[in-house]
């Protein structure tokens, strides 16, 4: 497995692919990436000199925002929306969809699993029930 800048990328995987696990690397960069360092993207990652890899980290580092340096401004981001407490803002405070889905039925990836409320209305039923799960 190489290593780029700090990243281990997937060895066996074409150039183009193994790219792609940087943060802040889609398909469309890391085409860009191998052609602006003349590289062959069916090349596998593992078959890269260390001139090559040089090369490569050479261009991430200079033209593109990635990793530790994308993830901090992305969350800066977030903060900052928070702070000023716009809708967005509060949409990320409440740990709902931000993006304007529905919360009715779906977006349970953001709220989490069902909280159950109210089940059981009668005193005695909630005591019955409590005895039955001790057992």
């Amino acid at each position: 497995m190489p290593r780029v800048l700090g990243i281990d990328i997937p060895g066996r995987k074409r150039l183009e692919y193994a790219l792609r696990y940087i943060y802040g690397i889609g398909p469309t960069r890391a085409r860009e990436v191998v052609d602006k360092a003349g590289l062959d993207a069916s090349k596998k990652a593992d078959d890269l000199t260390a001139e090559e890899i040089t090369r490569l980290a050479k261009i991430l580092q200079s033209e593109y925002r990635i990793e530790g340096d994308l993830r901090r401004e992305v969350s800066q981001n977030i903060r900052r929306l928070m702070g000023i407490g716009c809708y967005r803002g509060i949409r990320h405070k409440r740990g709902l969809p931000v993006r304007g889905q529905r919360t009715i039925t779906n977006a349970r990836t953001r709220k989490g699993p069902r909280k159950t409320v109210g089940a059981v209305r009668d005193r005695a039923a909630r005591a019955a029930l409590k005895s039955g799960a001790k057992k």
